[in-house]
């Protein structure tokens, strides 16, 4: 209408801005409100447009403008801005545009908030629509605010029985219930209709839980004779009922869903979600509401298992919910190989070079913090699942393990591992449970059937084989096996023969597997030298870029729930966390489109980058004889042992720290780590040994040596270092056995360095002439030099034994004209000073080489200079060795120290590179599984769909229905996942032809 009232749809006038960028385009957003006393209100807003959506707009504006039915209030103008404020590209973007739109609504905050006020009144208007003139009931659910009639507004919820009605009176709005104005919900009949055979709930209390609260309702059920049972009547309605005969509570599917849905995102506690809604209900606290906590916890727990009954497809099968099996509720991983769902017909088949990517990999762990209290018993809160999901069945479990818990766990032969040495000790008094064991898929992070139990004390190769051979059951028909645990090095080591004191159903035919164990990466570091190679995912072949920390990050998800299970019983625990881990896995399978895209994309480029860093150092290496003749020596020595880890291990160090060779060689060369200061001291001594026994050197004290002399005086050092910085650290209001301490370890500190002086002068006679003039030249401030550590300066003339000068060794080459004295009592000294400037001149004349090399070739970057194992800030697998290594040259040096070192630096950039390499194909396959498994299911549902028969078809409907369209939700997925990864084959075999195209001259 072009007059009379105004639309409620906003003006919206479009404009361009006159600027250069075709960018800067707005919309003026008008929106005009007629007030109570008859005024209009405006308020504009300048919102980003779409500069075609505006050119298109331009016709349809002038149309409209042409046309007799315009609506000057709903009305599209088009016209240039001269003088409006523009908004620039960057401000209609991220944070900047978030700050605008907080700072439009601060204008706006007081219109908010007197709308927020003004709805705590009628809005002015008290007729209901039948013309009555006392309307007093407003509905806080319903879409409209109108107000109506006692009659009205209980005709109007016959369909939404549990909404929350107000009544005006007193000036104010009160709360009151359906019920008590007279509305009863009659099931088996349709809204409003009544039935002749009725019968009340009993005692006429029926409560309703639902998402808006906590509902007292008047109900009947249908005493028809061809009336189903009450809970039926109750589970038509989409009302779950508390028990099966005469039930008094209900908790509607919307409310479950929501909570269910809740608790596995937020990890809300029953407890916490229940009290929510009674606050919703009533928030003051002075109107009684039934406590129907315990009914709550009760219907949760029948709904979770029903939900996993119903989408494990074990509704549709003939032989009822009874006849499923252990593990069959779990969500199964699709990328993982299981044998007739994703693997070829003729996988077992495969050549060697292909076998391995039908391994399953495994990681086992136990997590401390999903303890629980003794709490109930098994009698008492048996739980439902019964060993069908994660959990192993827990009578089963438990029969072994008390069988065979007096058996003592033997000690650990690496570090001392808590998880071994304290198995048998660990504290459970007032638990049930100490934790909980699991065994996951290693490469995508999800719980397997039967791969979850309690730990009644630490964690036990008892316990954790129960889990481990639980669940390989389910995959006994594939070949090679990759597990990953914490403590393998240990738990291995006597693994078969603890298998038959298990169950003789969980036994595995080894015989002919392929078994390996491996470390997690992060936990590898905490083992022995040799375990850090043997059991490392970096150094063996065909496992690709594994890390084998998966359950490490299902605990961060499910460590949030511990809080609330620790105080169930053991069915409740079981089932909650069983609930929880089928939401994870999947999640998981959900975002395997996108991880899985991810995760080739990254392997692709690293692979390219390790395999151009390979061939560098390989070039490098190659480009003398002797690191031609090295590296196919080092080429079978690695295959070698890689086919039998019995050979000498390829990955080890073998140049050794205790002797005078290293000692130079730890000079010359500084990124040998085996070489650190204890190496060298050890050999700085043996040396000093020898001498004196052949009587080469004469040692001037009976007790202190040259070189216990140099070493001291480093510790002396040290120490200064230490004590300055704590003496510094204080403050203001140090207390007095602070202040104690720091002048107890000066006084000794200066004692040690009295002693140390007096042995000094034996061999360096001149030195208290030389530290007074150091002493005076020190002290004055342009003399000193500039320390950016940011720790405390040296104050030489505080008189402090943290400050006193020590002049050697740190000035041991600025003294060599004044301090040897040509005596033969200082040969020693001399020649230890002679090796320390023989040294420096040559690093200086290297340094020179390598300048004239950088500026014709590599810019040196401060990142470039890092020694051989320096991962520069990267992991292990990651990292790739600095290019100042792959310089031709270095490799026709034939000491023994740098072939070592160039020799576990190839290995490890060759094991880099073909990790990374592996990974593609793992990750190529894991795809084609994925979407073979999605059709196996989807053809699963629909053989499903019509496996049961039934008398009534509306019955038949819902189950055929229920097939469907759960096959159509992995026909979804598999769409996406195949139009997500439609460009992978094309981005691997783009890698592959550049890698052609590079060796091909």
């Amino acid at each position: 209408m072009a007059g009379g009232r105004p639309s409620k749809k906003p003006k919206l006038v479009r404009h361009t801005i006159s600027t250069d960028s075709a960018a800067a385009h707005v919309h003026r957003h008008q929106i005009f409100a007629l007030q109570r006393d008859g005024e209009f209100a405006l308020r504009t807003s300048y919102l980003p447009a779409n500069p075609l959506a505006i050119s298109d707009s331009v016709v349809k504006s002038s149309e409209s403008h042409s046309d007799d039915t315009f609506n000057p209030w709903n009305k599209v103008e088009f016209e240039a801005v001269q003088n409006e404020p523009t908004i620039s590209e960057e401000a209609i973007r991220g944070k900047q545009i978030r700050q605008d739109e907080l700072t439009f609504w601060l204008e706006e905050r007081h219109a908010y908030l007197d709308e927020f006020i003004r709805l705590e009144g009628r809005g002015g208007e008290s007729q209901c629509r039948c013309g009555v003139l006392s309307a007093q009931f407003r509905c806080e659910d319903c879409f409209s605010v109108e107000l109506a009639c006692r009659d009205c507004i209980v005709q109007s919820h016959y369909h939404a029985p549990l909404h929350r009605i107000k009544q005006w009176k007193d000036d104010f709005f009160h709360a009151v219930s359906l019920k008590s104005l007279g509305l009863c919900v009659q099931l088996g009949h349709r809204p409003g209709e009544e039935c002749n055979n009725r019968r009340a709930a009993y005692d006429d209390d029926f409560v309703v839980i639902d998402i808006h609260g906590i509902h007292e309702i008047k109900l009947d059920y249908c005493g028809c004779g061809h009336a189903p049972s009450r809970y039926k009547q109750l589970l038509h309605l989409r009302w779950f009922p508390a028990t099966t005969i005469d039930p008094r509570t209900a908790a509607t599917f919307a409310v479950l869903e929501f909570f269910h849905l809740l608790s596995f995102e937020s990890k809300v506690s029953a407890y916490e979600f229940y009290h929510s809604l009674t606050r919703r209900t009533d928030n003051v606290g002075t109107e009684p509401i039934h406590d129907r906590y315990s009914v709550f916890l009760r219907i949760i727990s029948e709904w979770r298992h029903l939900k996993v009954l119903k989408r494990s497809g074990r509704g549709h099968d003939p032989a009822g919910i009874e006849a499923t099996q252990e593990g069959e509720l779990a969500v199964l991983c699709p990328a993982c190989p299981q044998p007739g769902k994703n693997l070829p017909e003729d996988w077992q088949s495969a050549p060697p070079s292909e076998r391995w990517l039908y391994a399953l990999f495994l990681a086992i762990d136990a997590n401390f913090r999903l303890k629980r209290r003794l709490v109930s018993t098994d009698s008492k809160d048996p739980g439902l699942s019964r060993g069908w999901g994660y959990f192993v069945k827990e009578g089963k479990y438990k029969a072994h393990i008390n069988m065979s818990n007096e058996v003592v766990q033997e000690k650990s032969t690496c570090v001392s591992h808590n998880a071994v040495n304290m198995a048998d000790t660990k504290t459970s008094k007032g638990l049930a449970a100490t934790g909980v064991g699991t065994v996951d898929c290693a490469r995508h992070d999800m719980k397997l059937p039967n791969g979850v139990g309690d730990l009644q004390k630490g964690e036990k190769y008892l316990n954790m084989d129960y889990l481990v051979f639980s669940t390989l059951v389910a995959f006994s028909q594939l070949i090679i096996f990759n597990f990953s645990y914490d403590i393998a090095c240990q738990w291995h080591k006597k693994l078969w023969n603890r298998m038959p004191s298990l169950p003789h159903a969980l036994h595995l035919d080894h015989s002919n597997k392929v078994i390996n164990y491996f470390v997690p990466k992060f936990h590898l570091d905490a083992h022995i030298k040799a375990c850090q190679t043997r059991f490392s995912f970096n150094w063996t072949p065909w496992v690709g870029r594994m890390d084998g920390e998966a359950p490490e990050r299902g605990w961060a998800n499910i460590n949030h729930v511990a809080a609330s299970m620790k105080e169930m019983g053991p069915g409740a625990c079981q089932d909650t966390l069983d609930d929880h881990f089928g939401d994870w896995n999947w999640k998981k399978i959900s975002g395997f489109g996108r991880t899985l895209l991810r995760k080739i994309k990254e392997a692709v480029e690293a692979e390219k980058d390790h395999r151009a860093a390979l061939q560098e150092l390989e070039g490098s290496i190659e480009s003398s004889e002797v690191g031609t003749a090295s590296i196919t020596e080092w080429r079978n020595e690695v295959e070698a042992w890689e086919a039998d880890r019995t050979k000498p291990n390829p990955f080890d160090s073998r140049v050794t720290g205790a002797s005078s060779q290293s000692v130079s060689l730890f000079v010359s060369q500084p990124h040998l780590s085996e070489m650190a200061q204890p190496a060298v001291r050890l050999a700085l001594a043996q040396q000093d040994a020898r001498e004196l026994e052949d009587s080469t050197v004469i040692s001037l004290h009976a007790e202190v040596t040259p070189s216990v002399l140099i070493s001291t005086a480093m510790d002396l050092e040290h120490a200064q270092h230490r004590l300055r910085v704590d003496a510094a650290a204080l403050g203001l209001h140090a207390t007095d056995a602070q202040r104690a301490n720091i002048v107890t370890r000066r006084n000794t500190l200066q004692c040690r360095i009295e002693a140390w002086t007096s042995v000094q002068v034996l061999y360096m006679p001149i030195v208290a002439n030389l530290c007074a003039t150091a002493l005076l030249h020190q002290s004055h401030p342009q003399n000193a030099g500039h320390d950016d550590s940011g720790l405390p300066s040296p104050r030489p003339d505080s008189g402090k034994a943290e400050d006193f000068s020590l002049l050697f060794p740190s000035n041991i080459c600025n003294l060599t004209a004044q301090n040897i004295r040509g005596q033969g009592a200082n040969t020693r000294a001399r020649k230890t000073i002679d090796t320390v400037e023989e040294h420096l001149a040559m690093s200086h004349m290297k340094y020179c080489r390598a300048h004239k090399v950088l500026q014709s070739f590599q810019l040196l970057k401060k990142s470039d200079l890092r020694p051989m194992g320096d991962f520069g800030g990267q992991t292990q697998g990651t990292a790739i060795m600095s290019w100042i290594w792959w310089t031709h040259g270095v490799s026709a040096d034939d000491s023994a120290g740098l072939q070592d070192s160039l020799r576990v630096e190839w290995c490890k950039a060759r094991a880099c590179h073909n990790r990374w390499h592996e990974e593609i194909q793992l990750l190529m396959e894991e795809m084609h599984r994925v979407l073979a498994f999605l059709k196996w299911h989807i053809k699963w549902w629909e053989e499903r769909a019509t496996l049961r028969t039934f008398v009534r078809s509306e019955d038949a409907e819902g189950f055929v229905a229920y097939a469907k369209r759960q096959g159509a939700v992995r026909r979804a997925l598999l769409t996406s996942f195949e139009n997500r990864w439609a460009s992978v084959p094309a981005l691997v075999e783009s890698a592959y032809r550049i890698e052609i195209e590079i060796e091909d001259p």
